[in-house]
């Protein structure tokens, strides 16, 4: 496919994926919007960034298979080597992987499909479910909400669609892995999740890239409904590529005594913005967000955080922020937390700590931080700081060598986060922060 974006391209889209009408509408008022809004006003300048330069869709297969021996070999090999076969048969109720535009492999657990468990592509879960999807995209994320999202709407495809209905309980993840694969290229999943009354489920999901001579652009947008009572946890670990620009929207909007959680491992890529939102929108909703941000060589902006909006009396929200900077790499925290003037009893708590890891690195604390009645509390408090001489030559006197030991100090101060991961994938993402110290 030519690259560049204008009507013509987004309506191809459309017709090869043969969507309804409502879609296509929803695409171009998206197109529409995206040419309206400017660039954010805040965090790195994008300006550089040439819409015109990349391809907007590729497709590898015309349809999602089922089954992992049916994918063609050269996809196959790059999954086989991150494990996603393995993954699925040990510990996981299901896995859909994306290939460049679109889904290539998905596959659910029967016993879950009796429950009436839905787990797409997000394509697929337009041609069967398209009043359900119809019901909820871009209700939480509108297509006018920034300009990536815009972006997102206009030239959406792939992500994930899952519907977990009530009172059902998932007791192994659900699994996603995001892969760009070609050069010069815009990734723009949508993720939709819906967990009805009293339901919970923990979602994992994984990005890489390639390293090409030019960057390529990731503008996905998540979208997330936790009902009465409900659960969900969303796990994420990017690896992109020192190449890929990563501009994400991820926002849940949470229910009464429903609980959502976020846990955002930030590694790889030129630039990212990432802001994991959660709106407590009913009473007793709970949001929670722990994050870990590596900026290192050639990364040139982590600018990662969360955000907070309590819309409902006796709301409670916790971020936890773990921020690393090495070899002139900048890792910066920006947030908010926001209670409403209705917000009542309700609380926040928000922890930012930064390790600098040489002169050259830096690290900003950039909080927002608002109430609007007198009944409700925030606590915010930062920290930045460098290894420890005493913890390192604790560690040396007892036989490591110096770069073991900044490693196990690492490790031990992204703790919070990778302990909120499955074991197995807590101990591959620990290994895979050795390899950047």
């Amino acid at each position: 496919m030519r690259k560049g974006l204008d009507e013509n391209i987004i309506r191809y889209i459309s017709a090869v994926k043969k969507e309804p009408d409502w879609m296509l509408k929803f695409r171009l008022d998206s197109f529409k919007n995206f040419k309206k809004h400017k660039m954010p006003n805040f965090g790195p300048d994008l300006s550089f960034i040439d819409f015109s330069s990349y391809t907007y869709f590729s497709r590898e297969l015309k349809n999602a298979k089922t089954k992992w021996s049916d994918v063609p070999n050269k996809i196959k090999n790059v999954f086989n080597k991150i494990g996603i076969p393995e993954a699925e048969q040990k510990f996981l109720s299901g896995v859909t992987a994306q290939y460049g535009s679109e889904a290539i492999y998905n596959n659910l657990m029967n016993d879950l499909k009796k429950k009436g468990v839905i787990f797409l592509s997000t394509d697929q879960a337009v041609q069967q479910y398209p009043e359900l999807v119809k019901k909820y995209i871009g209700k939480v994320v509108s297509n006018n909400d920034n300009k990536f999202a815009a972006l997102n709407g206009a030239v959406w495809s792939g992500g994930v669609f899952i519907y977990i209905p009530k009172g059902i309980h998932i007791d192994k993840p659900l699994q996603s892995y995001f892969r760009i694969n070609d050069n010069k290229f815009g990734q723009f999943e949508r993720t939709l999740i819906i967990v009805d009354e009293g339901a919970s489920v923990h979602y994992l999901e994984g990005c890489s890239a390639p390293i090409f001579s030019n960057d390529s652009l990731h503008a996905g947008v998540v979208e997330i409904f936790v009902l009465k009572n409900a659960k969900c946890r969303y796990s994420t670990v990017q690896n992109w590529s020192t190449n890929v620009i990563n501009l994400v929207t991820k926002r849940a909007v949470v229910n009464e005594n429903g609980k959502m959680e976020w846990i955002d491992g930030n590694i790889g890529s030129a630039i990212n913005m990432k802001y994991p939102a959660c709106i407590l929108k009913e009473k007793k909703a709970v949001g929670f967000c722990v994050s870990v941000a590596i900026a290192a060589e050639k990364q040139q902006l982590q600018d990662a955080g969360a955000r907070m909006i309590h819309l409902a009396p006796d709301t409670h929200s916790t971020i936890l922020s773990k921020s690393i900077a090495s070899n002139g790499g900048v890792a910066n925290y920006r947030g908010t937390v926001r209670h409403s003037r209705i917000a009542l009893n309700s609380s926040s708590h928000v922890e930012c700590d930064t390790l600098l890891l040489d002169e050259r690195s830096e690290s900003s604390t950039i909080p927002k931080n608002e109430i609007f009645n007198n009944q409700s509390y925030i606590e915010h408090e930062a920290f930045v700081s460098k290894i420890s001489e005493e913890k390192l030559f604790y560690l040396m006197s007892r036989g490591i060598d110096k770069k073991k030991a900044i490693q196990l100090i690492i490790v031990g101060f992204i703790a919070p986060f990778s302990n909120e991961l499955p074991l197995e994938y807590a101990v591959e993402f620990n290994r895979l922060i050795k390899t950047y110290f």
